[in-house]
């Protein structure tokens, strides 16, 4: 018995150690915790229940933003395939390119992605089937890439221009962006236009 656990314990820890702690209940469930025991856990302060499904392990070190980690498993199908990128003002933040702090996070799930239950207060959700080579990895959670990440503000238009320049022109200068991308990347004549004005006044 004292073996099983063991197995269990070491194959949940490898499951939380790729999202930084945190873990879900089937995922604890394929480790080898039998749903009935998960609330004993909780209470002896092996983990630490986050939201509805989601649990952390206790000794696990918090990581800077668990808020990123909680809400991308939350975004998980039937499958516990994670769906949401964050994106928009939240992944700009992430590459630390602009002055704006946002206070919600925003994140970009598939257009046929539904939930039975409220969608939390802290999320902004905007519906977009992004292309794989419009994201990237971190531990426990995705986000867009600079380009798609700065377009898709462009076209929300929910952001002051005078940011958006800033966010570009340091992008631009830190290696983020490069001007192949720029030229390459689809684009509305909008957006491109935004863009190409920036980079004729950095030149």
């Amino acid at each position: 018995m004292a073996q099983s656990h063991r197995e269990a314990s070491r194959r949940l820890f490898e499951v939380a150690e790729q999202q930084q702690g945190f873990f879900t209940t089937k995922q604890a469930k394929a480790a080898g915790f039998a749903e009935n025991t998960h609330p004993y856990h909780v209470q002896v302060g092996n983990w630490i229940r986050e939201h509805r499904g989601i649990y952390r392990l206790a000794l696990f070190p918090t990581p800077d933003r668990p808020d990123l980690v909680l809400w991308s498993l939350w975004s998980r199908n039937r499958n516990e395939e994670v769906e949401g990128v964050y994106s928009h003002l939240t992944a700009l933040s992430l590459y630390d390119v602009s002055d704006l702090n946002p206070a919600k996070l925003h994140m970009t799930v598939p257009t046929d992605f539904r939930r039975n239950s409220e969608i939390p207060g802290m999320l902004v959700l905007h519906y977009s089937d992004l292309p794989e080579g419009d994201i990237q990895t971190a531990q426990g959670f995705k986000f867009t890439r600079p380009l798609r990440t700065i377009l898709d503000l462009i076209e929300a238009g929910t952001v002051e221009r005078s940011f958006i320049r800033q966010a570009l022109r340091q992008a631009v200068g830190r290696g983020l962006i490069t001007r192949q991308q720029i030229r390459n990347a689809p684009m509305s004549a909008s957006a491109r236009k935004v863009v190409e004005e920036v980079l004729r006044r950095a030149a």
